[in-house]
């Protein structure tokens, strides 16, 4: 005699499983946020990271770049300093995406004048032979 393997699987699971059938019927921004919402309540972090790591698997790199950036948002632009504009600097790049960090170090270093932009191009070189 068998079992169907709905009647095998974890309560939680049950509900989980039938969320991703009901968003993606519904086809919306909010059956999709509803869906996160109950894997959230429903799946532990672990099978959650599991859930998202497939999924983003399942995409293109540049694809998948894009839903990671627009989920975990950005750095926006940096304050200003308010102690050590070093410090303030290491904790925004901390946050930011790739496409920010490389947007602000290519514009901060167009605006150096000439003579700076030269030492910090050595040392920058010298940094990356230490």
């Amino acid at each position: 005699m068998s079992k169907s393997f709905t009647k095998l699987m974890k309560r939680p699971h049950l509900g989980a499983t039938r969320t991703l059938g009901y968003a993606l019927t519904l086809d919306s921004f909010e059956g999709w946020e509803a869906a996160s919402a109950v894997w959230q309540a429903r799946l532990t972090p672990e099978e959650r990271a599991a859930l998202t790591w497939a999924a983003l698997r399942a995409l293109e790199y540049h694809q998948a770049l894009d839903v990671a950036e627009t989920v975990l948002g950005g750095a926006g632009a940096p304050l200003p300093p308010a102690f050590s504009p070093m410090s303030e600097a290491a904790f925004w790049v901390d946050i930011a995406t790739p496409a920010e960090i490389d947007a602000y170090a290519l514009a901060c270093t167009r605006a150096m004048p000439p003579g700076r932009r030269a030492a910090f191009f050595e040392y920058m070189t010298e940094g990356a032979a230490a």
